[in-house]
């Protein structure tokens, strides 16, 4: 006996979505920070300094210690 198994079609289900947004409490609701605040240029550009500057700041210091 054979079964017939339903396929949904996601390319033709229209999104339900109530918002313009794929979220209901808007843009930049999802995030931890705020980048519209004041001083957000400068504390993005010190973290990626640091966090991307570390890892080569203690390479170049292992390589040029002495032994």
């Amino acid at each position: 006996m054979a079964t017939t198994v339903a396929r949904r079609g996601f390319h033709s289900t229209r999104p339900q979505m109530s918002s313009p947004f794929h979220y209901p409490e808007g843009p930049r609701t999802n995030l931890p920070f705020d980048p519209l605040k004041k001083g957000f240029f400068l504390k993005y550009w010190g973290f990626m300094v640091v966090g991307f500057g570390c890892p080569f700041a203690i390479a170049a210091w292992q390589t040029f210690k002495t032994k």
